[in-house]
């Protein structure tokens, strides 16, 4: 069955990547009046999260803001589609890179990197990352279900030089490279919401108590990685600026969830700038009414 729904999908797929970005954003229209006007998909949900995010926003701004979201949303999906077969020219005149050179000093030290960030406008072109830094660029991900689509998924995400773990191998990866002495640069998205019985942490996003991921900040105080953010701005429709945003070169001398404090603070502030383009439609705020007394 597995082969059966990826001989039937995948060639569409692959013949939609092939077309110029102007007929896909086309494409994009179509899926956003119907995922909007016509099926609703999740509306409640991110305009629940705008109303949590934003108390102090009227209505109606609130509904500009899903509207642009749920267009970006379908142009964030074409874009996915693009990337199976964009070319390295198109995605790096597409996704400029505004200050590789910040990286790319530390990289001359010797140092390996903890690369941070959030669902903001587009993550996916990130796998031309390793166009611009110079050192290995590994990034985690979730192995799909269907073998014959995690094989050509994984291909595509690999083909400008970034490298895959699973989620579940990242750490051990990460401690393999270490013992061989080998630098890398690993990408670490860190906005999403954790299951609250595996949560260290809780604090403020948006006002609100949330469990919050550590992973990262307890990964480069371990591994003594520098901690970079970075960002992704939507310049205009199918090009980004990406900046790279420097958190601290000394984790080990953080107090514990300073570090995780500083990165969610910067996430805040990068998402005001274009609410417009975070990812409201997952439930970032489903346990605010779960937290522990000592977080409280």
């Amino acid at each position: 069955m597995q082969f059966i729904v990826f001989a039937i999908t995948y060639p569409i797929i692959w013949v939609l990547s092939k077309l110029p970005m102007r007929i896909l954003y086309i494409k994009s229209d179509f899926f956003f009046f119907l995922i909007y006007y016509v099926i609703g998909y999740r509306k409640s949900v991110v305009l629940e999260n705008l109303q949590l995010a934003f108390p102090e926003k009227p209505e109606q701004e609130l509904l500009k803001i899903r509207k642009k979201f749920f267009k970006h949303l379908m142009d964030l999906m074409m874009e996915s589609v693009k990337a199976f077969s964009i070319s390295e020219k198109e995605i790096l005149k597409r996704y400029r890179y505004k200050n590789p050179e910040l990286v790319n000093k530390f990289t001359k030290q010797g140092r390996d990197i903890a690369l941070v960030g959030a669902h903001q406008a587009n993550w996916e072109w990130s796998t031309s990352l390793a166009k611009v830094i110079d050192i290995d660029v590994y990034g985690a991900y979730t192995k799909l279900n269907n073998k014959y689509f995690e094989k050509y998924v994984r291909s595509s995400r690999e083909k400008f030089g970034v490298r895959g773990y699973k989620t579940s191998e990242m750490v051990k990866g990460m401690q393999k490279r270490f013992s061989e002495d080998k630098r890398g640069a690993y990408i670490l998205l860190s906005d999403q919401s954790p299951q609250p019985h595996k949560t260290y942490y809780w604090r403020e996003f948006f006002n609100i108590k949330v469990p919050v991921h550590t992973g990262a900040e307890m990964l480069s105080k371990r591994f003594d990685l520098v901690v970079i953010n970075y960002v992704a701005k939507k310049v205009k429709r199918g090009y980004y600026e990406i900046e790279f945003q420097l958190i601290t070169e000394t984790p080990k001398d953080f107090e514990d969830y300073k570090i995780t404090d500083l990165y969610t603070e910067l996430t805040e502030k990068n998402i005001l700038a274009q609410p417009e383009y975070y990812l409201w439609s997952h439930k970032r705020f489903k346990h605010r009414d779960k937290v522990p007394a000592e977080f409280k």
